[in-house]
């Protein structure tokens, strides 16, 4: 049986870190607040998803079952309760480039029939971040199960609607708009530090001075606004419209976990006004005292120092990573991951070019130690469990509070330490790795004949080796150099000259 470090996160609700108790009769509940499916994920969006993942893995490495739930925002409005549906903004978007040279983050033509279609795009965005998800190793991504959709979902929103109403916690302005009264619930504000003196009228503008006159408080927050002309719309007795953003999470969350949860998780900006709000109305509709124990949120990702942004040109979706946009080659996905998780969550992120190169030796290295082992190994098994030191020593560190600089302070000296006994090394490493997933593709990483079109690195090594035994030194370097720009490394070996894909 698993022993389960002591464990302890941030929770963002109380401003401390807290112990964690696993459950010892069901699984951990997770809750995910999941990408807006009208444009590409960007790596900070997934620098958040890839953190909820890690939570899970850890957790599972500890011995602990957990059920995952991420929701897919398919109704493109956000928290504004005017302006310009997102799904309505991709529409335009993609009419008006469709014959103008692509952008990053644009549909090429053909890819949506009907830009016009809100749901078309919706797919094709869905498709895209779960294709992505898939790629940098996120569980949730094979199970469809657990990644709900907004639109799915609608009759749960208005029957959560209607128990707001019943209990006083909601109500209806002119013209049949359904708000959220904040004044309610006396703890709004207590996740993210606002009070409601402190909520001035329009939020910086963003709401017109009709709505705000509609509304009891200021801060009062949509759940239901009847409009027909709005892009994506549904009949209901409370009037054809749209459920407000903040409702869709607190329903697929209480449908498929329950009225209360162990952990929600989110970025940073997700706390106010999104998680602040969640808050308010599942426990208002719930009536129990807690909606997730927990809340845990990763901080902002920056990109060579410098806030992410299309205008400054440093604006990456996983795609363009992958693709060798910042490298100029292509890059491992696992690399990627282990760039998005390697700094702790609660701590802003730098992303660069040189971050990467170090990622990728880190994977290399950790790609070819568990080759070796197994090479070592043979057919042989081990039985590992947490106790080994080697794998203790990790999750203690991940414990606390996901401390991924202590685990991997643990992991590497432990690498390049002996391995007499390679089956029993494996096995904890496989344990380790779990968490890690650092080749997430299982691609044949460092096969040198896994090379697309015509180059042919296999014939270049052994050129060299002839060249050498020639003492044709010019031939020899030149074939050498030919590999390293084609983003192999070329190393020397008892067997002769061998070539190894870069993995950034």
């Amino acid at each position: 049986m698993t022993t389960a470090p002591a464990i302890q996160f941030y929770n963002s609700l109380s401003h401390g870190l807290e112990p964690f108790a696993l459950p010892t009769d069901r699984p951990v509940t997770i809750y995910s607040c999941g990408p807006t499916v009208y444009d590409y994920a960007h790596i900070g969006n997934f620098r958040s998803f890839l953190f909820a993942d890690l939570i899970r893995r850890f957790l599972e490495a500890c011995g602990a079952e957990v059920r995952h739930v991420m929701n897919i925002t398919d109704v493109g409005h956000m928290t504004e309760d005017t302006g310009e549906d997102k799904m309505a903004q991709a529409a335009k978007k993609l009419a008006e480039k469709k014959k103008a040279d692509k952008k990053s983050g644009t549909v090429e033509e053909g890819q949506v029939e009907d830009p016009s279609d809100p749901y078309q795009i919706a797919r094709f965005y869905e498709d895209a971040f779960l294709q992505d998800a898939k790629t940098l190793g996120m569980k949730l991504a094979d199970e469809p199960e657990n990644i709900p959709r907004a639109t799915e979902n609608v009759d749960g929103m208005l029957a959560m609607i209607h128990e707001l109403l019943a209990s006083g916690h909601a109500y209806k302005s002119e013209g049949g708009v359904v708000y959220y009264s904040v004044e309610s619930f006396p703890e709004y504000g207590k996740l993210s530090g606002n009070t409601l003196d402190q909520l001035v009228a329009g939020q910086g503008g963003r709401v017109s001075e009709e709505e705000i006159a509609g509304k009891r408080h200021p801060a009062d927050f949509l759940l239901w606004k009847p409009d027909t002309s709005h892009i994506m719309k549904w009949d209901s007795d409370l009037g054809t419209g749209y459920p407000g953003w903040h409702i869709e999470c607190s329903v697929m969350a209480r449908r498929l976990l329950g009225d209360t949860i162990d952990i929600h998780t989110g970025g940073e900006d997700l706390i106010f006004p999104h998680h602040e709000c969640e808050i308010a109305q599942t426990r208002g509709a719930t009536g129990e005292d807690r909606f997730a124990q927990f809340w845990m949120h990763a901080r902002f990702l920056m990109v060579e120092g410098a806030k992410m942004s299309k205008s400054k040109g440093n604006f990456y979706t996983v795609r363009d990573v992958l693709g060798g946009k910042v490298t100029g080659r292509e890059v491992h996905p696992g690399v990627l991951r282990y760039e998005l998780t390697k700094s702790h969550y609660r701590a802003n992120m730098n992303f660069t070019a040189k971050g990467l190169s170090d990622s990728a030796a880190a994977v290399r290295k950790l790609i070819e130690f568990k080759a070796k082992l197994k090479s070592e190994a043979g057919d042989a098994t081990a039985e590992v469990d947490a106790s080994h030191p080697a794998v203790a020593e990790f999750l203690a560190a991940l414990g606390d509070d996901l401390n991924m600089s202590g685990a991997l302070g643990a992991l590497f000296p432990w690498v390049s330490g002996p391995h007499p006994d390679p089956a029993e090394s494996l096995a904890a490493f496989e344990i380790m790795d779990s968490v890690l997933c650092t080749d997430p593709s299982a691609a044949a990483a460092g096969d040198a004949t896994a090379d697309a079109g015509e180059f042919d690195p296999t014939a270049l090594c052994k050129k060299i080796d002839e060249a050498r035994a020639a003492k044709d030194w010019a031939a020899a370097d030149a074939a050498r150099d030919e590999l390293k720009a084609a983003g192999y490394e070329v190393r020397n070996d008892p067997s002769g000259t061998i070539a190894v894909k870069e993995l950034a």
